[in-house]
């Protein structure tokens, strides 16, 4: 079984274009290595298994000769390494990109996306578990999902963890010295990862796939140098420049501060893809000219957070007037609408900008966000409230901001749990994991007792999306009522 599912393996990556004929014994020895194997019998190659059947076998046999623990990090480490034994190294890929990149930067990425789930960088398999939907809003529809694809921390590991001295090593986990590295307790395997260099705005960055894919290509533009995050006159050029060479593309970056940044402030980065948000559908409902920028198109976005955007053909131009917005909204206070620039000293507003291409004409998205903290919202005035935790208490990064609510794991029981309750009838408080959805559920979970399992699940999906609508309207700096607006327009004026 062990040898069968080697050359099933190397035949797949002959098959994915990984390796070449050439290289079919080198690979099947290096996965013989991994395997502890001194000896080989030629055996035919399993023909009904998928790439994940056949490393599970493999890693299965590992564990059973105790070259892995059991714990899903571990068995990752594990069969990463055996992927890595087919994977081309760094210049090779190079390579294989800049060729396609000549005939078009389509042509390039779609390549380098196919060629990162084959070697199961992007585990395919995982994404596919993520809980996916849509709903219909007065801002377009936006999407839901359950991030299932990464893995949950094993208690087993978190204890290796706590007796395994501390590594500095890589610096973070977007820093380059991630590529080629088998990973540790604590730190996810990245022996199978690529990254493709890239110049943007005359410094060298890299480009990659995230390997859990929130939407389709959902790509990482990362600075070469470990340098934090920074929202400047630099951050849009650099934006604009990627879009410039990567035109099918959009790219945004989490704002600079926290509570209404990334999860890495640390590293300077941005993400994008090849996907259309319900944001850049939005229309404008407020359009206005900046005096001195008559060539620029400004308006201000239907949507529940608080954007403008900006369009032309020139990209310095829209750089010019970005730099000019960020500079009076890093400064602005309007106390009636609860806007201060800083307390105490600190800092609170700041951007999340996003670019695109429209035809030959450039655009960009500022989304206005401020982290200030309130008694009443010691988590963030503009963050989800508490009355809207129980579904979603993160930060509302760059991807919830363009209309994608990344909601977290537990949600898929809790939901299920839910409409199983609701379905019998039964008192939603009574059950510990979910009575925190108890006062939620009661403004629509009386009229479906004994309805169809599956009209109960389309509806608690509807109210998830409506709680998520309220998250983002909450973190909205202008409120979408009469008073909200006349506060956008008084910052506008300032402009």
């Amino acid at each position: 079984m062990i040898y069968n599912t080697i050359e099933a393996l190397v035949e797949y990556a002959l098959r994915k274009g990984l390796i070449d004929e050439s290289e079919q014994i080198y690979s099947r020895n290096r996965i013989l290595d991994a395997l502890h194997k001194k000896n080989f019998e030629p055996a035919e190659p399993r023909r009904d298994a998928s790439l994940n059947e056949l490393l599970r076998t493999l890693t299965d046999y590992a564990v059973q000769k105790g070259l892995c623990s059991e714990t899903t990090e571990s068995r990752d480490i594990f069969d990463t390494r055996l992927m890595n034994c087919l994977t081309p190294r760094p210049r090779e890929v190079n390579r294989m990109f800049f060729e396609r990149y000549k005939k078009s930067p389509r042509d390039a990425t779609d390549w380098f996306y196919k060629f990162s789930g084959d070697v199961n960088y992007i585990r395919r398999d995982r994404i596919d578990r993520d809980r996916r939907w849509k709903i219909d809003s007065e801002y377009g529809e936006i999407d839901i999902t359950i991030n299932l694809s990464k893995p949950e921390k094993d208690p087993r590991d978190i204890a290796a963890a706590g007796k395994t001295a501390s590594a500095s090593y890589p610096p973070c986990q977007l820093c380059v010295e991630n590529v080629g590295y088998a990973g540790r307790i604590g730190h996810p395997a990245r022996a199978n990862h690529r990254v493709i260099p890239v110049t943007v705005s005359g410094e060298g960055w890299f480009f990659q796939y995230s390997p859990y894919v929130y939407y389709n290509e959902h790509c990482i533009v990362f600075n070469s140098r470990h340098v934090p995050m920074v929202i400047n006159r630099g951050a849009f050029d650099k934006l604009f420049d990627f879009v410039r060479q990567f035109p099918d593309y959009f790219v945004g970056s989490n704002a600079d501060l926290p509570i209404v940044g990334g999860s890495i402030l640390s590293h300077e980065h941005f993400q994008g893809g090849r996907y259309t948000f319900a944001m850049e559908k939005a229309e404008i409902e407020h359009s206005f000219t900046v005096s001195g920028f008559e060539d620029v198109a400004c308006g201000i976005v239907k949507w529940p957070l608080s954007v403008i955007r900006l369009r032309g053909r020139d990209s310095k131009r829209l750089s010019d007037l970005a730099e000019r917005i960020l500079k009076k909204w890093r400064a602005y206070t309007d106390e009636e609408a609860m806007i201060f620039a800083e307390t105490d000293g600190v800092p609170h507003n700041t951007i999340t900008p996003i670019a695109r291409r429209r035809g030959a004409d450039y655009e960009i998205d500022l989304c206005l966000r401020n982290n200030l903290t309130t008694p009443e919202h010691p988590l963030g005035l503009f963050h989800p409230h508490a009355q809207r935790h129980h579904i979603k208490k993160e930060n509302i990064g760059l991807i919830e901001v363009m209309g994608l609510a990344v909601l977290p794991a537990r949600l898929q029981k809790e939901l299920d749990l839910l409409e199983e309750h609701i379905a019998d009838g039964r008192d939603i408080s009574s059950n510990d994991t979910i009575k925190k959805h108890a006062d939620w559920a009661k403004t629509f979970a009386p009229a479906l007792k004994s309805r169809p399992r599956k009209e109960i699940r389309a509806v608690l999906e509807k109210e998830v999306g409506k709680v998520f609508l309220k998250v983002l309207e909450d973190a909205g700096v202008f409120k979408r009522d009469k008073n909200g607006m006349e506060a956008f327009l008084r910052f506008i004026r300032s402009i």
